[in-house]
This record gives C-alpha cells, structure tokens and sequence, in this order.
C-alpha cells in the first residue's frame, strides 16, 4: 500500500502538472515581434556570403564597392507589403539626383532562407525597373548569416505560423560605404528627398557638392519616424511665434499707456 505522504506528493505534483497539461500557446503578436531597434552607427557584417539573383556568390563589401548601401529588407514572395516596399523605393530613387551604381548600390535584402534565386529574380525586377537600372541586386542566404545582418541593424521580424510568412515591417537601411548604419527610412515609400539627404548624409562628404552638405546642416533627422524636417523651417517657426508674442506685448504696452496718458488728461 501506497505510504500516505508518497500519495499527498504525487496528488500535489499533478495537480500543478494539470494547468501546464491545457495551458493554451500565448497568440502570436506580430506587432512585439516586428519592429526596428536603433542602432546608430551599428557595424554592420559585409562579408558574409550571399547568392544574388543570378546566383552568383557575393558579398555586401563586394556590392558596396566603396559607396554607401541601400539595404531593403524582404520576403521576395510575400503577399503583402514588400512588392510594395520595392517599388516605392524605385520611385524614391528615380525621384532623386544619385544613380544606382555611380553613386550607391541598393540591395533587395532576403530575410527568409527557404527562398531561393528564382524569388530573388522577382524582387529585383521591382527594385531595378524596366529597363533594369545598374547597382540593383536582391539577395538570398543561409538563415545565420540573414541573421548576422539583420541583428546587426536592428530589424526584427518574425515567422507567423498563422499565415505561414515572416511577420516584418516596411523599411529601408541605408548605410555608410564602410558599413555603418546611417539612417532608416519607414514606410512602404520614402520620399525622395528624405533618401537623398540620407545618401548625402551616409556619403560622409563623398557624396554631393558643397551645396548638398550645407543642405543637409539645415534638416533634423528625426528618428522616431525615419524622415528628415527642415531645421530651417522649425527655427523661423520659433521666430515667427516669438516676434508675433513680442509685437502683441509692445501692442498692449502702448494701449495701456495710451489709456493711462488719456486718464490723467481727464
């Protein structure tokens, strides 16, 4: 016969056993799972290996060549917002003074290592247009070197077993020539102006004449939303509302005078 201790133990450990038996998954949060943490000035690895659409092994240094790097994160068979991504970004580009190729490269960066140089293709026919522009590659790899990237930038994204696609936000890495993170841009189509003065800023003077860097000293990046605003416009706003205060205060000044002169008259 059973001790009375021995059943007491065994009835307790089922018991806490029970809940764990039937406790249900947490649901998939797609919105803690995606995301980007800054990371400014982040090294990013150029040598991890590569193939691009053609199947060639390559590496980021090899396409960099020197020049800054427009990195696009993607799933190059999703459904949903990457064909988009790609296509705003070549309008940004064709929007913008630089060329792919002469003065920057631009890369459809795969974050899902099942796919291979067939989806790549695809990607790269969005980002590069019709006639294909030079500098445009889209890439595919091994799942640790994807991550080895994707860390050092600070891109999360995740695999939903719901829909069976990676869980991922629309957004474009733009780095320095020796691969640092300079800027991200959000959003499915970053404006032309924002990516030129992100290039001109990743350029580090390599990029633009004196014109273009006394240009970028007159606009904040701001980056909580990826876009730049013009410092200029915020400082003459400030002085707008400072003298208008100022004018109203010497307005009210004079009045109060007036009406004290015209009091001791009477």
């Amino acid at each position: 016969m059973t001790p009375r201790p021995l059943m007491l133990a065994l009835g307790f450990a089922l018991a806490l056993g029970a809940p764990a038996a039937h406790a249900r998954p947490e649901p998939f949060d797609p919105f803690g799972a995606a995301g980007v943490d800054p990371k400014p000035g982040a090294q990013v690895p150029l040598d991890a290996a590569f193939h691009d659409q053609a199947g060639r092994p390559v590496t980021l240094r090899e396409l960099a060549n020197g020049k800054p790097l427009v990195i696009a994160p993607v799933q190059h068979h999703c459904p949903n917002i990457c064909g988009l991504t790609l296509e705003g970004l070549h309008e940004a580009i064709a929007g913008q003074a630089y060329k792919p190729g002469r003065d920057f490269e631009v890369v459809a960066f795969g974050i899902d290592p099942r796919e291979g140089t067939a989806a790549a293709e695809t990607s790269e026919q969005r980002l590069a247009g019709s006639p294909p522009a030079a500098g445009v590659e889209a890439l595919v790899g091994p799942a640790a070197n994807i991550a080895q990237v994707t860390q050092a930038l600070g891109y999360r994204y995740a695999w939903d077993p719901r829909i069976g696609q990676y869980a991922h936000i629309a957004a474009v890495a733009v780095l320095t020539p020796d691969g640092r993170l300079a800027r991200w841009l959000y959003g499915v189509a970053p404006s032309p102006k924002d990516l030129h003065l992100a290039l001109t800023d990743a350029g580090r003077g390599r990029l633009g004449d004196l014109g273009e860097q006394i240009r970028l000293l007159c606009y904040h990046y701001d980056p909580k939303t990826g876009r730049y605003s013009s410092l200029v416009m915020e400082i003459l706003r400030a002085v707008g509302v400072a003298l208008t205060a100022g004018l109203a205060g010497l307005i009210a000044a004079f009045l109060r005078r007036d009406r004290a002169g015209r009091s001791r008259q009477a």
